[in-house]
Parts: C-alpha cells; sequence; structure tokens
C-alpha cells in the first residue's frame, strides 16, 4: 500500500465526515418542518434556517462519490452496483426534499404546501434512515465474489443490524437539526427544541448501547481492532454526553459541536473497522483491498495536486457563507 493510497483513503473519509456533520443537520431540521413546527409561519422559519446552506452541504457527498470514483474504481463499482437500489431510493429522498423546500415556497392553496411540507419531512427521514442502514450492511460483509461482484439478498440489506444503524443515524441527525434550531432561533422555537432534545438523548443513549453490542456480534472490528474500536465507541458516547451535558445546562455550542462530532465518530468508526479494506466480503478471501482497488499512480498524484489546490477556495467559501448567515431567526409570534 502506497502512502498516496492510503491519503485518498482518509480523504474520502473526511469528506463524508463533512457530510454527516454539515448534511446531518440539514436532515434533522428537514425532519422537523411538519412534525416540530405547529403553524405556517413556524414552518417557514424551520425551511429558512438552512435555506442558504442545504444545497451547498450536499456538495460534500457529490464530491466523496467522485474522489471515490476517481481514486478507488473497484470500491466504487461494487458499492454502486451492489447497494445501487438503496442508493436510488436514497438519491430519489434527497430529490424529493429538495424540490420541496421550492416547491412549498411557490404553492397557492394549503394542500399542496402541506404535501410539499410532508415531502420534505419525509424526504430527510429516509435519506437518513437508509443512509444508515447501507453503511451498517456494508460493515457487516456482504457477499461479494472474487470479481468483485455483489449478489445480495433482501436480508443482506434489511436486518436488526442495519435497521438499529439506520435509527441510529436518523435520531443523531434529529438531535443535531434540534442542536441547530438552537443556535439559529430566538423564542418558542429555540425554547421547543431544548425540551424535544431532553427526550430525545436517553433514547439516544439506549441507541447506542444496542448499536455497539450488534457491532460485536455482526461485525468483525473487535476482533480485529479492539482497541481502536473500542477507543472510537466510548469517544462516541463521550461526545453524546458531552451533548446533552450542553442540553441539560442550555450550553448551545457544546450541543451543537457534541452532536456533529457523534456523527463523525460514527464516520470513522467505519474506516477504521474497513481499513486496510474497502468493502468486506462474507468469504474474507474475497474482501477489497485499498492496495487492489485503487487507481493508478499517477492518476492519485495529479487527483492530490488538484484537489490541494482547490481545497482551500472551497474551504473559505463555505466559511464565508456561515458567516454571512450567521444570524438568528425570531419564532413566529403566537396568535392568541
Amino acid at each position: 500500500m502506497t502512502s498516496l493510497q492510503l491519503l485518498w483513503f482518509i480523504l474520502i473519509g473526511v469528506l463524508f465526515s463533512g457530510f454527516f456533520f454539515l448534511e446531518g443537520f440539514d436532515f434533522g431540521v428537514g425532519m422537523l418542518v411538519k412534525s416540530f413546527a405547529k403553524t405556517s409561519d413556524e414552518r417557514d422559519v424551520v425551511i429558512k434556517t438552512i435555506g442558504p446552506h442545504w444545497d451547498g452541504n450536499e456538495v460534500w457527498l457529490i464530491t466523496a462519490g467522485g474522489a471515490m470514483f476517481a481514486s478507488f474504481p473497484m470500491w466504487y463499482a461494487t458499492l454502486f452496483s451492489g447497494f445501487y437500489l438503496v442508493l436510488f431510493l436514497i438519491l430519489a429522498a434527497l430529490i424529493f426534499r429538495g424540490v420541496s423546500f421550492e416547491f412549498r415556497a411557490n404553492m397557492k392553496t394549503d394542500t399542496w404546501r402541506n404535501f410539499w411540507e410532508w415531502a420534505a419531512t419525509i424526504g430527510s427521514f429516509c435519506a437518513a434512515f437508509l443512509f444508515g442502514m447501507l453503511f451498517t450492511a456494508m460493515i457487516a460483509g456482504m457477499p461479494i465474489d472474487k470479481n468483485g461482484d455483489m449478489t445480495a439478498h433482501f436480508g443482506d440489506y434489511v436486518n436488526l443490524f442495519s435497521i438499529v444503524g439506520g435509527v441510529a443515524v436518523t435520531v443523531l441527525c434529529l438531535v443535531h437539526g434540534l442542536n441547530f434550531m438552537r443556535l439559529k432561533t430566538t423564542g418558542s422555537l429555540r425554547d421547543r427544541a431544548l425540551a424535544w432534545n431532553k427526550i430525545l438523548y436517553p433514547v439516544l443513549f439506549a441507541g447506542e448501547v444496542v448499536f455497539a453490542i450488534l457491532l460485536f456480534f455482526s461485525t468483525d472490528f473487535f476482533a480485529k481492532k479492539p482497541m481502536t474500536t473500542t477507543a472510537i465507541v466510548v469517544a462516541l458516547v463521550i461526545f453524546t454526553v458531552l451533548a446533552y451535558w450542553g442540553v441539560l445546562g442550555n450550553h448551545e455550542w457544546l450541543s451543537f459541536i457534541g452532536s456533529g462530532l457523534s456523527l463523525i465518530s460514527v464516520v470513522v468508526l467505519i474506516f477504521n473497522g474497513l481499513f486496510p479494506r474497502v468493502m468486506i466480503a462474507n468469504n474474507p478471501a474475497n474482501s477489497l483491498l485499498i492496495k487492489n482497488s485503487s487507481n493508478s499512480p499517477y492518476t492519485l498524484h495529479l487527483m492530490t495536486i488538484l484537489t490541494f489546490s482547490i481545497l482551500p477556495i472551497v474551504l473559505i467559501y463555505f466559511i464565508w457563507s456561515y458567516w454571512v448567515f450567521y444570524k438568528r431567526l425570531a419564532s413566529p409570534k403566537q396568535s392568541a
């Protein structure tokens, strides 16, 4: 394994970490459009909190997929073909959710506004849940042959472990979205977000315990890397505790950073367990490895130069965009 192969494996992990940190609260806020906001005016404010950011945050996913295609074409081919249906449903959820924000704003009747509000809520929920299912099923091991072709059945995708993983990621995104709402709003919406998280965090703790137990029995992570896997699971719990402490003490930034780091910990856990593999096969001999799934050294070298030339510009733009829209939004006044 060369240093460039390792670098691009880490970079893809960083891109997915950025995606789940940023798009995680977008998913969470999206789920709140219909379930959390009580009036049309409140739903306007909820959507406005992520209005300037949600489409830009999705670029991290596109970039991660593009980086995977260019640096590890075998990984990309096996993952995207083997999980084709799941990824198609994720794409449909993202499209439905994305257009719902625009269509809702232009609807003249309450019926159609209500339809697109539900589209935003359901699309956000489905995207978060399906992402959790996909990555959980992937690390449990899939039926992959020696050519890298996956021939999975329904039970390989949908099982107790993948469902728990989907629920865990969904709840993580939801509390992350609520923490973002506390940062971006004032008044009743902010207070309600705090009250919801006081209820949801105990549920999240229970989910993390169940996930850790199933991780032990359903993957080889603890068997192959007991020290690092245990350390990352403990870090995940610590970040969740810090976020909950921030909720109980009404420390908004601590809660938001804690929930964001919890999502990043999940990505780190996955990539740590995968290494030095990129896809885990039920038959260990057929697992795809970093060293034999990557592109040519010349391609990796060229990509590295281009990436580190453009990356600073992209990061400056993201920081600037969040700075421009940093102000809080006031909750609409409740009618008497």
